[in-house]
């Protein structure tokens, strides 16, 4: 029987239901789906393309549920400031003095290439121009969730939320990498009104809906102040606890607000360093966990974070939570890789098809080299993978059963140009910056 590629692996971490450890199989791909997991020694299949998979790990393509791709010119910009000066006093006037449609594609692309290169093969985006960020995604190889990122002093006269977004799911529909749905801010970029189209939206379209919330104490003081209520209790009263949610941060809600977050089908994108570096807080991952709340890890934007590393990022956030819990049995390595994996295809509302390796799924597959000082002996590959590896062991990425990484090098765009792109628009920001 011919597919179009196998990759004989020494290890396969499928993250399915019963997290399934595969040794010396082969993961078969055929139209871009996987279509068998069989021992190498069977020898029932070849394959127009093949990839040796010794001293590596294979694992689901990892999934990076909030990001802001267009800010990768923006990285160490403006660091070690506090959340409202940095981007009401920083990132927002930057955006408006240095950003056009060619700028953010080009932006999106860097990012792009960037996640990839950490092992990440679909990330949610939230920004503005989602054209532009659509056609670099693509271009890399990369699929991606875009959002229509949503500030009501942005809308143009008579633009509501969505009306963009109606276009571009028709325009991009045969296209297998991008998909858009509504993104508002927050509640405090937002007027209730286009909050309330933002919900009437979804809910006719059936599309999630991400909104930034509860990222500061100050973000929850005001809502208290303004409205009489929490932020959760806010989301209640607009109707977005009755579709599918995602929240990002969430770092202050409380007891009262994760209880009506039970049994409905919000998730939420934690993005440890970030709340860290912007000293914006940290989330209650325990409390989340103990009410069966969805949550994945994120990066959110290098602008804040300052890197795509997803896998440094969980392991920050393993190790953080169980020091803060005084508990060492908290987010063992195993369940930690959920929340990059299949946990974040819940959140995306694409676990059917992503975050996990399994007959039938799409091939996202990244592959881990583990053939290096730091990852010797190997014991336990959940363990090194959260606590002994980055994204400089990634080795190979597959999408939709195209490589796009092979052997740490990029594929489908010319990683010198862009490293040489962005050192012109560097200079480019600072000049306009400076006049």
């Amino acid at each position: 029987m011919h597919a179009d590629l196998i990759i004989n692996m020494d290890t396969i971490l499928t993250m399915d239901k019963d997290l399934r450890q595969l040794d010396d199989h082969q993961i078969v791909v055929k139209d871009g789906r996987i279509i068998d997991l069989c021992p190498q020694e069977e020898k029932r299949w070849t394959a127009s393309k093949t990839l040796d998979g010794t001293d590596c790990i294979a694992i689901p393509g990892l999934i990076n549920t909030h990001s802001h791709l267009p800010m990768s010119y923006f990285r160490g910009l403006a660091d070690d400031l506090p959340l409202d000066i940095w981007l009401r006093e920083y990132i927002w006037p930057m955006e408006a003095k240095t950003l056009n449609s060619s700028v953010i594609h080009d932006a999106a692309l860097h990012g792009a290439a960037e996640m990839l290169k950490n092992g990440i093969t679909m990330t949610h985006d939230m920004y503005f121009e989602m054209p532009a960020i659509a056609d670099a995604c693509t271009k890399a190889g990369l699929r991606a969730l875009i959002g229509e990122a949503i500030i009501s002093a942005r809308l143009a006269e008579g633009q509501k939320p969505g009306d963009q977004l109606r276009i571009l799911r028709q325009e991009y529909r045969d296209n297998p990498l991008v998909d858009f749905n509504l993104s508002p801010h927050s509640i405090y970029a937002c007027l209730r009104s286009d909050l309330e189209t933002s919900v009437e939206v979804a809910q006719e379209l059936d599309l999630l809906l991400h909104i930034h919330l509860s990222e500061t104490k100050e973000e929850v003081q005001t809502c208290l102040n303004k409205r009489g209520m929490r932020p959760v209790q806010y989301l209640k009263e607009l109707g977005m606890l009755e579709i599918p949610l995602l929240i990002a941060h969430g770092i202050w809600m409380d007891e009262s607000e994760m209880d009506l977050l039970v049994g409905t089908r919000a998730s939420i994108a934690s993005c440890t360093d970030s709340n860290l570096k912007l000293a914006s807080g940290i989330a209650p991952l325990k409390g989340w966990t103990d009410k069966g709340i969805n949550f994945a890890i994120a990066t959110d934007g290098v602008a804040s974070n300052n890197d795509l590393d997803i896998l440094a990022e969980l392991g920050n956030t393993a190790r953080l939570h169980k020091a803060i819990n005084e508990d060492p049995s908290f987010l063992p390595a195993a369940e930690a890789l959920k929340h990059v994996t299949i946990n974040a295809a819940r959140a995306l509302g694409v676990e059917e098809s992503r975050g996990s390796l399994e007959i039938g799924k799409d091939a996202d597959i990244c592959i881990l080299d583990h053939n290096s000082l730091c990852c010797q002996p190997l014991y336990n590959p959940y363990s090194h993978i959260v606590y002994a590896m980055n994204g400089r062991n990634v080795r190979d990425v597959v999408v939709g059963g195209k490589i796009v990484v092979q052997g740490g090098k990029l594929t489908q765009v010319d990683e010198a140009e862009l490293i040489a792109k962005a050192k012109h628009y560097g200079k480019r920001i600072l000049k306009e910056l400076s006049q």
